[in-house]
Formats: structure tokens, sequence, C-alpha cells
């Protein structure tokens, strides 16, 4: 039911690439090669911080082909609820970690005749190994690149310095250069295929754009990945398991679940794919929901709820789990 069996790692290189913003490099323990991945793909990294497990979802960076090790970049957010905050301040070289096996829901289409690329800040790290995918492959692609501030900016110069300036555009906040959302996406040939992954502010422009310039639907693809936003503590009772779980400030249900011993469904853990989609025995109060999975009405019917980013204000609160 769960993320599936995880794969024992050291981690053999922690590398500063920008500001607030590290890369870390895992290596199999038992010297056998990475699981293959395509770009886009992410894993599930386990976080043991003092007894307590934490799991979040980093894209893979490194070459596709390459499966002598995984690479991801993370962001050291000012708000961490601890992921980030245990990969920056605890995680050092040689350390032993676990990741998932990789999943991906942002492949690329090959059936577009060119792929445009909107990053915005870490939300370039899927199209790291995008673009070398792309690249082997001989396919057309142009990556557009937002950063607040030169310092922030991951892997500008490399991307550009392997590329081409006439394939890798960045754009920065503080020289007051933005992307023209517009204007690319009015001079697209057909079969163009558009990929975007950022701020949720930026997804949600680029895509607007998109479906009002009259690019289809399936030619729009986006990755966002959510965390749990804290709020007040409350308790869930579990129907088929007969336990009643509570569910902390800064915990997400599906963590509550997991420390209760559940094994709860998740692929993402960021709201996106559907996989812990639960269907709701009782609800007197109101679900939270913060996903991009649900449809509204599915969301008012409140029968349904994702454990990973949703959250409940009421008096009780029943899971079929």
């Amino acid at each position: 039911m769960s993320g599936g069996t995880e794969i024992p790692v050291r981690v053999t290189r922690v590398t500063p690439v920008a500001h607030r913003i590290k890369r870390f490099r895992f290596e199999r323990l038992d010297g056998r090669p990475m699981p293959y991945f395509s770009g886009g793909a992410h894993v599930i990294v386990s976080m043991n911080d003092n007894g307590h497990v934490r799991r979040n979802a980093y894209s893979l960076m490194s070459a596709p082909y390459d499966c002598s090790a995984y690479e991801i970049s993370v962001l050291h957010v000012e708000d961490s609820r601890g992921g980030s905050s245990f990969m920056h301040e605890k995680v050092r070289e040689g350390d032993e970690m676990r990741v998932s096996h990789p999943v991906n829901l942002f492949q690329p289409d090959w059936r577009g005749r060119k792929h445009l690329l909107i990053a915005g800040g870490i939300g370039i790290t899927p199209f790291i190994a995008m673009m070398e995918q792309f690249a082997r492959e001989g396919a057309c692609f142009k990556m557009h690149y937002a950063i607040r501030t030169r310092d922030r900016g991951a892997y500008c110069e490399d991307l550009v310095a392997r590329y081409g300036s006439h394939r890798v555009k960045i754009y920065c906040d503080a020289e007051d250069s933005r992307i023209p959302v517009a204007r690319l996406l009015d001079s697209q040939p057909l079969g163009t295929h558009l990929y975007v992954c950022g701020p949720a502010g930026m997804i949600d422009g680029v895509l607007k754009t998109g479906l009002e310039a009259g690019w289809p639907e399936q030619n729009l693809h986006s990755e966002r990945f959510l965390s749990s936003q804290p709020g007040k503590p409350f308790s869930i009772e579990l129907t088929r398991s007969g336990k009643t779980v509570h569910v902390g400030h800064h915990e997400s249900m599906l963590e509550a679940i997991e420390a209760a011993g559940i094994d709860a469904p998740f692929l993402c853990r960021g709201g996106a794919c559907g996989q812990c989609e639960t269907m709701v025995a009782l609800c007197d109060g109101r679900l939270l929901h913060n996903d991009v999975y649900l449809t509204d009405e599915e969301k008012a019917s409140g029968r349904k709820v994702m454990l990973c980013v949703s959250r409940f204000e009421g008096k009780a609160l029943h899971l079929d789990l």
C-alpha cells in the first residue's frame, strides 16, 4: 500500500550550490546500481530525526542514464516543518539514509515537436535531468528560468554553459527581468508541449495563460509539491484499524497515521498524485483540503480526503483505514 521498498543509501557528497540550497549525492550501501529513472522523476527521502521519521519528496537531478548514484537539491525553506532543516543542519557525508524507488508524475511527452520549459527558483530541479534526457535524445527544447537574485539561482551558469544561451534563458527579479510568458506561449509552433515547475502562483499563472492562448490542456504539464500546513491539533478515528490518532500542530495526517503503525498509501506526499486518497466515514466539522488532486465537487462532498496535505477542524473525523 505505501511507497514501496526503500533503498538503503550512504550520503557520499554534500555540496552548497546557492543561497540556502545544498546538493546531496546518495549511493547504495550494497554497491549495486540505482534503478533507472526518467527526467522529471522524484524519490521520497526518509529522515530519522531522533526516532521521528520524516519523509519528503525531492526531484532527481542526476543524469537518468547514470545509475551510480542519485542526486537531489534541497532548499532550506524559511518555515520548514522539519524536513529541509534536517537535510541542511543534520545530514553529513557518510550518513546512512533510505530513499524510495523513483516515481515519475512529470514525464516528458515524447510526442512533442518542441518542449518549452519554465522554472522558478528551486523548481529548476526536475528539469535538470529532463534537459539531459532531451539533449541525449536530440529533442528540441528551451528553458526559461526565473530567479529572485543571482545568489539564489542554483545551476544558472552551469546550465547556460552546458546547453548554450540560445536554449537557456535566465531572468532575475532583482534586475527587473521577467519571463514574457504570454509572448512565449503565443509564438510556439504547433505540437509544442509546455512544462512548468516553481511557486504555486507562477504555475497557476502560466497554466492560465496557456489555456487562454488556446493551448490544448494535454500539452500543458506542471509539477508542484505541496506541504501540510500547520494548524490546530485534532484527532482521527480509524474505523478499520480501531485506532485513534492524534495529529499535531506541525504534523500531517499521513505522518501521524504512519507514526501510529498504520501502513497508509502514498507516492508524492505533496497533494498531487492521488495515491493517499482516503474515504471519509464521518465528518462532524470541516475538512481543510490543501491538495490539487480532488475536484472542487469532490472536496465539497466531504467524502474523500488526501492524507498528505489536508487538515480538519471540528468535533469528529472518522476515516476508512
